[in-house]
Protein backbone atom coordinates (compact mmCIF):
# COMPACT_ATOMS: atom_id res chain seq x y z
CA UNK A 1 0.00 0.00 0.00
CA UNK A 2 1.00 3.45 -0.60
CA UNK A 3 1.47 5.41 2.61
CA UNK A 4 1.54 8.68 3.59
CA UNK A 5 2.99 9.09 7.59
CA UNK A 6 2.07 12.42 9.24
CA UNK A 7 4.82 13.56 11.41
CA UNK A 8 3.18 16.39 14.30
CA UNK A 9 6.19 18.58 15.77
CA UNK A 10 4.18 18.84 18.54
CA UNK A 11 5.60 21.02 21.30
CA UNK A 12 5.99 23.38 17.81
CA UNK A 13 1.95 23.24 17.71
CA UNK A 14 1.30 23.45 21.07
CA UNK A 15 3.32 26.12 22.67
CA UNK A 16 2.69 28.38 19.10
CA UNK A 17 -0.95 27.60 20.15
CA UNK A 18 -0.73 28.69 23.83
CA UNK A 19 0.83 31.59 22.97
CA UNK A 20 -2.16 32.84 20.72
CA UNK A 21 -4.20 31.96 23.41
CA UNK A 22 -2.33 33.38 26.32
CA UNK A 23 -1.76 36.78 24.53
CA UNK A 24 -5.19 38.51 25.32
CA UNK A 25 -4.84 37.80 28.78
CA UNK A 26 -1.62 38.58 29.10
CA UNK A 27 -1.12 41.48 32.20
CA UNK A 28 2.61 42.82 32.88
CA UNK A 29 3.63 39.32 31.15
CA UNK A 30 1.61 37.45 34.07
CA UNK A 31 -1.68 35.57 34.01
CA UNK A 32 -3.77 35.08 37.40
CA UNK A 33 -4.47 31.69 38.17
CA UNK A 34 -7.99 31.67 37.70
CA UNK A 35 -7.23 32.69 34.11
CA UNK A 36 -4.32 30.07 33.75
CA UNK A 37 -6.70 27.37 33.63
CA UNK A 38 -8.99 29.42 31.32
CA UNK A 39 -6.26 29.65 28.98
CA UNK A 40 -5.22 26.08 29.52
CA UNK A 41 -8.57 24.54 28.38
CA UNK A 42 -8.51 26.57 25.37
CA UNK A 43 -5.00 25.67 24.30
CA UNK A 44 -6.23 22.19 24.88
CA UNK A 45 -9.66 22.67 22.50
CA UNK A 46 -7.41 24.56 19.83
CA UNK A 47 -4.99 21.61 19.69
CA UNK A 48 -7.97 19.22 19.27
CA UNK A 49 -9.26 21.59 16.31
CA UNK A 50 -6.14 21.54 14.97
CA UNK A 51 -5.53 18.35 15.01
CA UNK A 52 -8.58 17.49 13.45
CA UNK A 53 -8.00 19.80 10.41
CA UNK A 54 -4.32 18.51 9.76
CA UNK A 55 -5.87 15.28 9.64
CA UNK A 56 -8.30 16.56 6.95
CA UNK A 57 -5.87 18.82 4.78
CA UNK A 58 -3.34 15.68 4.94
CA UNK A 59 -5.39 12.55 4.73
CA UNK A 60 -2.87 10.37 6.92
CA UNK A 61 -2.18 6.59 6.42
CA UNK A 62 -0.30 7.12 9.56
CA UNK A 63 0.15 9.41 11.91
CA UNK A 64 2.19 10.79 15.08
CA UNK A 65 2.58 13.37 17.49
CA UNK A 66 6.26 13.74 18.38
CA UNK A 67 7.34 15.33 21.82
CA UNK A 68 10.59 16.44 22.78
CA UNK A 69 12.13 14.46 25.88
CA UNK A 70 11.79 16.12 28.95
CA UNK A 71 15.40 15.99 30.39
CA UNK A 72 18.08 17.79 28.25
CA UNK A 73 19.41 16.26 25.06
CA UNK A 74 22.84 15.80 24.12
CA UNK A 75 23.27 18.95 22.22
CA UNK A 76 23.58 20.39 26.03
CA UNK A 77 26.31 18.21 27.00
CA UNK A 78 28.40 19.06 23.53
CA UNK A 79 27.53 22.80 23.83
CA UNK A 80 26.07 23.99 27.25
CA UNK A 81 24.96 27.39 25.75
CA UNK A 82 22.26 25.89 23.64
CA UNK A 83 19.32 27.45 23.44
CA UNK A 84 20.58 29.38 26.30
CA UNK A 85 18.11 32.28 26.71
CA UNK A 86 15.25 31.05 25.30
CA UNK A 87 11.40 31.61 26.82
CA UNK A 88 10.70 28.10 28.47
CA UNK A 89 7.86 26.24 28.68
CA UNK A 90 5.64 27.59 31.12
CA UNK A 91 5.40 25.09 34.43
CA UNK A 92 1.05 24.80 34.08
CA UNK A 93 1.79 24.60 30.05
CA UNK A 94 4.21 22.01 31.03
CA UNK A 95 1.62 20.05 33.08
CA UNK A 96 -1.12 19.91 30.81
CA UNK A 97 1.15 17.91 28.22
CA UNK A 98 -0.53 14.66 29.10
CA UNK A 99 -4.28 15.98 28.69
CA UNK A 100 -3.43 16.99 25.52
CA UNK A 101 -1.79 14.10 24.58
CA UNK A 102 -5.17 12.12 25.71
CA UNK A 103 -7.15 14.38 23.79
CA UNK A 104 -4.98 13.38 20.63
CA UNK A 105 -5.66 9.79 21.17
CA UNK A 106 -9.18 10.64 21.34
CA UNK A 107 -8.85 11.14 17.72
CA UNK A 108 -6.48 8.40 17.34
CA UNK A 109 -3.23 9.95 17.12
CA UNK A 110 -0.65 8.41 19.32
CA UNK A 111 2.08 10.36 20.82
CA UNK A 112 6.11 9.36 21.05
CA UNK A 113 7.99 11.01 23.94
CA UNK A 114 11.43 10.53 23.45
CA UNK A 115 13.69 9.22 26.61
CA UNK A 116 17.17 11.56 25.47
CA UNK A 117 16.31 12.90 22.21
CA UNK A 118 14.69 16.05 20.73
CA UNK A 119 11.88 15.76 18.67
CA UNK A 120 13.42 17.04 15.36
CA UNK A 121 15.87 13.86 15.27
CA UNK A 122 13.23 11.32 15.57
CA UNK A 123 10.88 12.63 13.09
CA UNK A 124 14.30 12.93 10.65
CA UNK A 125 14.67 9.39 11.92
CA UNK A 126 11.41 8.22 10.33
CA UNK A 127 11.31 10.70 7.83
CA UNK A 128 14.26 8.85 6.31
CA UNK A 129 13.14 5.42 7.17
CA UNK A 130 10.20 6.35 5.13
CA UNK A 131 11.77 8.70 1.92
CA UNK A 132 13.97 5.36 1.51
CA UNK A 133 11.43 3.02 1.05
CA UNK A 134 9.52 5.37 -1.28
CA UNK A 135 7.11 6.47 1.12
CA UNK A 136 5.63 9.79 1.48
CA UNK A 137 6.26 11.66 4.67
CA UNK A 138 5.03 15.41 5.98
CA UNK A 139 6.21 17.45 8.23
CA UNK A 140 4.13 19.39 10.44
CA UNK A 141 6.80 22.26 11.76
CA UNK A 142 7.44 25.66 11.34
CA UNK A 143 11.01 24.80 12.33
CA UNK A 144 13.50 25.49 9.84
CA UNK A 145 15.71 22.50 10.52
CA UNK A 146 13.18 20.41 8.98
CA UNK A 147 13.63 21.94 5.61
CA UNK A 148 17.32 20.73 5.07
CA UNK A 149 15.39 16.68 4.69
CA UNK A 150 12.95 18.14 1.66
CA UNK A 151 12.76 15.66 -1.04
CA UNK A 152 10.55 14.32 -3.17
CA UNK A 153 9.38 12.26 -0.64
CA UNK A 154 9.76 14.62 2.37
CA UNK A 155 7.43 17.69 2.72
CA UNK A 156 7.22 20.37 5.32
CA UNK A 157 3.84 22.05 5.97
CA UNK A 158 3.37 24.98 8.19
CA UNK A 159 -0.06 24.71 9.86
CA UNK A 160 0.14 28.31 10.84
CA UNK A 161 0.33 29.98 6.96
CA UNK A 162 -1.65 26.77 5.50
CA UNK A 163 1.06 26.44 3.65
CA UNK A 164 4.11 23.75 2.20
CA UNK A 165 7.15 24.97 2.73
CA UNK A 166 8.84 23.37 -0.49
CA UNK A 167 12.27 23.70 -1.99
CA UNK A 168 11.27 27.20 -3.88
CA UNK A 169 10.17 28.69 -0.22
CA UNK A 170 14.18 27.38 0.22
CA UNK A 171 15.62 29.36 -2.46
CA UNK A 172 13.64 32.90 -1.76
CA UNK A 173 14.48 32.70 1.93
CA UNK A 174 17.92 31.59 1.87
CA UNK A 175 19.12 31.39 -1.62
CA UNK A 176 20.47 28.19 -1.26
CA UNK A 177 19.33 24.29 -2.33
CA UNK A 178 17.71 22.58 0.72
CA UNK A 179 20.59 20.58 0.62
CA UNK A 180 22.76 23.13 1.57
CA UNK A 181 20.73 24.41 4.44
CA UNK A 182 23.18 22.58 7.00
CA UNK A 183 26.55 24.13 5.08
CA UNK A 184 24.91 27.62 5.35
CA UNK A 185 23.93 27.34 8.94
CA UNK A 186 27.26 26.25 9.80
CA UNK A 187 28.99 29.28 8.56
CA UNK A 188 26.29 31.75 9.59
CA UNK A 189 25.40 30.11 13.15
CA UNK A 190 21.73 30.06 14.08
CA UNK A 191 20.65 32.46 16.38
CA UNK A 192 17.50 30.90 17.61
CA UNK A 193 19.58 27.96 19.06
CA UNK A 194 22.12 30.14 19.89
CA UNK A 195 24.35 27.78 17.67
CA UNK A 196 27.60 30.25 16.99
CA UNK A 197 28.81 30.74 13.12
CA UNK A 198 32.20 31.77 11.25
CA UNK A 199 32.49 35.81 12.75
CA UNK A 200 31.82 38.48 10.17
CA UNK A 201 30.02 35.76 7.38
CA UNK A 202 26.81 36.59 6.77
CA UNK A 203 23.61 35.10 4.77
CA UNK A 204 24.62 36.82 1.64
CA UNK A 205 28.47 35.75 1.84
CA UNK A 206 27.16 32.43 3.15
CA UNK A 207 25.22 31.47 0.09
CA UNK A 208 27.46 33.11 -2.26
CA UNK A 209 30.44 30.97 -1.30
CA UNK A 210 27.71 27.42 -1.16
CA UNK A 211 26.41 28.47 -4.88
CA UNK A 212 29.58 29.08 -6.14
CA UNK A 213 31.95 26.01 -4.55
CA UNK A 214 28.60 23.77 -4.61
CA UNK A 215 29.12 23.05 -0.94
CA UNK A 216 31.54 23.50 2.41
CA UNK A 217 34.08 21.04 1.88
CA UNK A 218 34.65 22.31 -1.57
CA UNK A 219 34.45 26.11 0.17
CA UNK A 220 37.08 24.37 2.70
CA UNK A 221 39.47 23.07 0.30
CA UNK A 222 39.44 26.02 -2.61
CA UNK A 223 42.77 27.69 -3.35
CA UNK A 224 41.19 30.82 -4.69
CA UNK A 225 38.82 32.33 -2.22
CA UNK A 226 40.05 35.57 -0.88
CA UNK A 227 42.36 36.03 2.05
CA UNK A 228 40.27 37.58 4.31
CA UNK A 229 37.35 34.66 4.09
CA UNK A 230 40.29 32.21 3.79
CA UNK A 231 41.54 33.11 7.36
CA UNK A 232 38.32 33.54 8.86
CA UNK A 233 37.56 30.14 8.10
CA UNK A 234 40.45 28.91 9.54
CA UNK A 235 39.98 30.70 12.86
CA UNK A 236 36.89 29.62 13.10
CA UNK A 237 37.25 25.75 12.09
CA UNK A 238 36.52 24.62 15.73
CA UNK A 239 33.43 26.54 15.84
CA UNK A 240 32.04 25.29 12.70
CA UNK A 241 32.66 21.81 13.54
CA UNK A 242 30.37 22.15 16.79
CA UNK A 243 27.86 24.26 14.96
CA UNK A 244 27.78 21.33 11.94
CA UNK A 245 27.17 18.57 14.58
CA UNK A 246 24.64 20.82 17.00
CA UNK A 247 22.75 21.30 13.74
CA UNK A 248 22.90 17.90 12.13
CA UNK A 249 19.84 16.13 12.95
CA UNK A 250 19.98 12.73 13.60
CA UNK A 251 18.54 10.03 11.33
CA UNK A 252 19.81 6.73 13.04
CA UNK A 253 17.79 6.74 16.17
CA UNK A 254 16.21 3.44 17.13
CA UNK A 255 12.36 3.27 16.57
CA UNK A 256 10.63 1.10 19.11
CA UNK A 257 7.57 0.12 17.06
CA UNK A 258 6.17 -0.96 13.72
CA UNK A 259 4.33 1.60 11.17
CA UNK A 260 1.46 -0.99 11.45
CA UNK A 261 1.34 0.43 15.19
CA UNK A 262 0.56 3.92 14.21
CA UNK A 263 -1.75 3.12 11.23
CA UNK A 264 -4.45 5.91 11.27
CA UNK A 265 -8.05 4.17 10.81
CA UNK A 266 -10.26 6.96 9.29
CA UNK A 267 -13.35 5.11 10.22
CA UNK A 268 -12.51 5.24 14.20
CA UNK A 269 -11.95 9.14 13.78
CA UNK A 270 -15.19 10.15 11.76
CA UNK A 271 -17.07 8.11 14.21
Amino acid sequence: MDVHLVLIDALNLIRRIYAVQERPFLLNNELSESTKQQVLFNTQQACALALNKIIEQSNPTHILAVFDSQSPCWRYQLYPDYKKGRKKMPEHLANKLGDIQDEFMQQHVDSLISEQDEADDLIATLAIKLALRNQKTTIISTDKSFLSLLNPNIHVYDYFNRRYLDESYVKEKFAVKPNLLMDLWTLTGDTTNKIPGVPGIGQVTASTLLNDYGSLSAVLSATDLKATIKNKLIESSEIMAIGKELLTLKTDIPIGFNLKDIRFHEAEHTN
